[in-house]
């Protein structure tokens, strides 16, 4: 929906994912879309020189997050909420609806 705003489709869904799940790393965002891992972290590494990410090391894996000094924050998390309210149900399932974390042991399903 933003790729002619952003000049790519990688760096759309790069942004929707960090703005739904608030954080991410490369490989997870990769395997999620189906892109190449070098290009999500061109993006992820573009993202983070322009101020708007910022990143940390968690073990071995690099987390990227929102760098909250980013002077227009508000602004595109309000223009991803706002876009976000008109994608496609399906798509919303199928990519950001994902269990991030390990379901409770013994806990029924």
């Amino acid at each position: 929906m933003l790729e002619k705003l952003f000049g790519n489709v990688t760096l759309e869904k790069v942004l929707f994912y960090i703005y739904n799940y608030n954080e991410g790393y490369a490989q997870r965002i990769s395997d999620t879309f189906g892109i190449s891992l070098n290009m999500v972290q061109a993006q992820l590494m573009k993202l983070e020189a322009g101020g708007i990410l910022a990143s940390s090391l968690k073990g071995k894996t690099r987390m990227y997050q929102w760098n909250s000094r980013y002077p227009m924050l508000k602004e595109l998390k309000s223009l991803l909420s706002r876009t976000m309210e008109y994608m496609p149900e399906s798509e919303i399932k199928k990519y950001y609806r994902i269990r991030t974390r390990p379901r409770r042991k013994g806990k029924p399903i």
